[in-house]
């Protein structure tokens, strides 16, 4: 039996796991609400970009962590094929979920069944994510833990959706990230402690990367990705907003009252004798 450890640099992984699933249900939720207030093609494109964020940030969120987790006595790598198809079903299922609840006639029963499935589809990225997982031995799980992750995954998801449809105020949506980050984080955990591992010593060849060579670019290029567009979206204007800057520009100068004269200023040639103000314009036009 192999001894497992899944904080190997202290409180870094799950402090940067928690910011990445975070900071992707921020940018998640945000392109949500700008999908809901549109239409057609508009809205499509941003519930794309919505499962794009959510799922890559769960995804990033697994992977960080899983950056602290070692086994005493083998190395661990990585399959690639198997890990991209983890992100893969993350981003999926997570725009599975965004198209039922947002399209779904009836609130309640879409948000079920949206639920149910991205928090099944997010326990089977995890799940693949730890079957990329190449070491000197082999992996098992205890059912019943393995049975509570998945509902957590469901709960965590259903929620996730429920905010994204429901919360419009900035400050409530930026609580609903914090805790849709600890949600995912604490599935993610409940399913390590499932994990036991059979150490075989004589088994050679493990195949795959070590995780600084490909999970750890690509965690770093989807957190980038995650932090950057948040950043953007969140000063891009909404819809409401443009609409209001589309009106203030079509205003014209006349439409603006002219200031009155200040009654202490006299105009030039005010109170002269016609003869005299005439005088002055013909000096001014020979001049």
């Amino acid at each position: 039996m192999g001894t497992l450890n899944h904080f190997s640099f202290g409180w870094l992984t799950p402090v940067l796991s928690y910011l990445m699933a975070s900071a992707g249900a921020a940018l998640g939720l945000r392109c949500t609400l700008r999908g809901l207030a549109a239409g057609g093609a508009v809205r499509r494109n941003w519930l794309v970009t919505a499962a794009a964020a959510i799922g890559s940030g769960i995804w990033t969120m697994h992977f960080v962590a899983m950056f602290g987790f070692t086994v005493d006595g083998t190395e661990l790598r990585y399959n690639v094929p198997l890990t991209v198809l983890s992100l893969v079903v993350a981003v999926l299922v997570t725009g599975l979920g965004l198209t039922v609840v947002t399209y779904g006639r009836h609130r309640g029963l879409a948000l079920l069944g949206g639920g149910f499935t991205t928090g099944v589809g997010v326990a089977a990225m995890h799940y693949l994510g730890m079957a990329a997982v190449r070491m000197h031995g082999g992996l098992r799980y205890d059912a019943g833990t393995v049975a509570l992750s998945v509902l957590v995954a469901v709960g965590a998801a259903t929620a996730a959706l429920w905010a994204a449809v429901t919360i419009r105020n900035v400050y409530a949506a930026v609580a609903a990230s914090l805790a849709m980050g600890l949600a995912v984080s604490c599935m993610h955990y409940t399913g390590m402690a499932a994990v036991h591992v059979q150490l075989d010593p004589a088994r050679t060849g493990l195949g795959g990367v070590s995780p600084m060579e490909f999970v750890f670019p690509l965690a770093v290029g989807l957190g980038s990705f995650l932090f950057l567009a948040s950043a953007f979206v969140a000063l891009s204007p909404t819809a409401q907003e443009r609409a209001g800057y589309l009106a203030a520009g079509e205003l014209t100068i006349e439409e603006f009252p002219a200031p009155p004269a200040h009654p202490d200023v006299e105009l030039p040639g005010a109170g002269l004798p016609d003869p005299y103000r005439h005088g002055s314009e013909q000096h001014d036009r020979a001049a």
